[in-house]
C-alpha cells in the first residue's frame, strides 16, 4: 500500500515536470513552487529544489540581452567630418543629418 506522503510526493513531480517542461526548462524552483502555489498545493521552495534535483531537472538561465553601439576596434576608415559644426545653410538640402545614437544588433 502506497503511503499518502508517497502518493503526495509523486504527484508533486508530476506537477513540477509539467510545469518545467511547459516553460522550455527556464523556470528553476522558486518560480515553479509559486506556480503550485497557484494551483493550491501547499509546497516550500526547498522541497521543489529538492524534487527537481531527483528527477535531475535544472533550469537553464538564459543571458540577458545587452546592446552592442560601438566597435571602435577595426581598421574600416572613418568618414571625414566635412560638416564641422557648422549647421548655417544656404538653401534646403544641402545638408542632412540623422541621429544613429541606438542602432540594434543581432
Amino acid at each position: 500500500m502506497i503511503s499518502p506522503q508517497a502518493k503526495r510526493k509523486a504527484e508533486l513531480q508530476e506537477r513540477i515536470l509539467f510545469h518545467f517542461h511547459d516553460v522550455n526548462k527556464r523556470y528553476g524552483a522558486p518560480k515553479i513552487a509559486f506556480l503550485l502555489q497557484e494551483e493550491g498545493y501547499r509546497v516550500s521552495k526547498r522541497t521543489v529544489g529538492l524534487y527537481m534535483v531527483e528527477l535531475g531537472l535544472q533550469s537553464c538561465v538564459s543571458r540577458t540581452f545587452k546592446v552592442k553601439t560601438t566597435d571602435s576596434n577595426h581598421d574600416d576608415p572613418i568618414a571625414p567630418n566635412t560638416l564641422n559644426q557648422h549647421f548655417h545653410i544656404e538653401k534646403p538640402n544641402q545638408v542632412w543629418v540623422a541621429d544613429i545614437t541606438y542602432i540594434p544588433l543581432p
